[in-house]
């Protein structure tokens, strides 16, 4: 039995040595010098240099002169990171349903006879979606350089320059940054965000 036991706990130990610790740590040493930036949150700060939040995970803008964030389902309130989940009501469910046409009624009182974009309506799976599709956004260009006074061409511009295209050009879809373009926006008109 002992014969049987000691190279069983010398595996052990070693394996819990070889990936519990170095592994792990050599893993960590290559993404702080490869991707300092990612390895640590891909966090974006302010022109104070207050971190403002990540460029990975969304959060809340419902003031009228900031770039709307897709509807949240995580938490009670939205954008919860310790609740993330999309809202897991099916299709044909009718909360979901009527959830989906009110906000589809806002946004056509906001741009009349635009067409409603999928990510406007719905949440994401996560619900912590950082991003929002450039028709979305474009929806939205009046309402912030009403309130911001701004011409729209310079809110159109804030999100040209914040808009991701397709990975290697073939994946994904075109999405824009919300948190970035409403720090673009901020910078640029003076204004800065309480949190």
């Amino acid at each position: 039995m002992i014969q049987h036991l000691r190279p069983a706990l010398a595996s052990v130990i070693m394996f819990t040595a070889l990936l519990g610790l170095l592994y792990p740590l050599a893993v960590t040493g290559v993404a702080q010098t490869l991707f300092p930036v990612q390895a640590n949150g891909s966090l974006v700060r302010d022109d104070t240099g207050r971190v403002a939040g990540s460029a990975l995970i969304g959060q809340t803008f419902a003031q009228a002169g900031y770039l709307h964030p897709r509807p949240s389902a995580a938490g009670a309130n939205g954008y919860d990171a310790s609740a993330s989940s999309g809202s897991n009501l099916g299709p044909l469910n009718p909360d979901l349903i009527a959830t989906v046409g009110d906000r589809a009624a806002a946004i056509r009182a906001e741009a009349p006879g635009a067409p409603v974009p999928a990510d406007a309506v719905t949440a994401s799976a996560s619900g912590l979606d950082p991003h929002v599709s450039p028709e979305f956004a474009k929806l939205q260009v009046p309402r912030i350089a009403k309130a911001r006074a701004m011409p729209q061409a310079d809110v159109q511009a804030a999100i040209n320059r914040h808009t991701e295209g397709r990975l290697l050009g073939f994946i994904g879809q075109p999405r824009v940054n919300v948190l970035l373009v409403n720090l673009d926006l901020d910078a640029r008109s003076g204004v800065a965000r309480t949190p």
